[in-house]
């Protein structure tokens, strides 16, 4: 592993694994590295989600994959190499991915994992002049749906775990959506 470039991290509930386990990331020296991330889920239905009428949302169609991968790309800060790995997830079996727009025009990104009953939410990207506009809530709205529609009746999302002073816009609008906050994992560099 350490021949190849870019950092690798273990991430885990800390709380759920075995002494065993704590005592080998003790032993190797594995160093906590950023806050961690918090995992969230919540059961379907989706009803009264108030999604702002003003922003509209609709599936990515399979020509517009590279601007999809490298929205997210863009918007998490992600290396723009990245965006072909993020591109090649749409129209595959299983994801849904979805753009939110200003008019016609892209301006935020969500994807769907649907895996029987449960779906994973991810992808949530917002180009920066849109924030705070309720791209996101429309988002998770139209992903709820298209899984519901899937028969989804468990939804799971992960943002970062919130810091005391550190404002987490990602985790207050789930749990302002009925996101239940589950467990938290810790990121360990190895």
């Amino acid at each position: 592993m350490r021949a190849r470039a870019g950092n690798r991290f273990l991430q885990l509930n800390v709380d759920a694994v075995s002494d065993e386990v704590r005592n080998w990331i003790q032993i190797k020296g594995l160093p906590e590295h950023g806050p961690g991330w918090a995992k969230l889920t919540r059961s379907a239905p989706f009803s009264n989600l108030d999604a702002p009428v003003s922003v509209r949302t609709r599936r990515v169609q399979d020509d517009e994959s590279l601007l999809f991968g490298s929205m997210m790309c863009k918007g998490f800060n992600f290396p723009p190499s990245l965006a072909a790995l993020w591109s090649a997830i749409v129209g595959k079996e299983g994801w849904s991915c979805f753009f939110a727009l200003d008019d016609e025009t892209p301006i935020g990104t969500g994807a769907m994992y649907v895996s029987g009953s449960y779906a994973w939410l991810g992808g949530g990207a917002t180009v920066p002049e849109f924030r705070n506009r309720g791209v996101q809530k429309a988002l998770i709205q139209a992903r709820a749906d298209c899984g519901i529609a899937q028969g989804v009746l468990t939804f799971v999302v992960e943002t970062e775990v919130p810091s005391i002073g550190k404002p987490n816009i990602s985790y207050d609008n789930l749990r302002k959506m009925g996101f239940q906050h589950a467990y938290d994992r810790k990121n360990f560099k190895l």
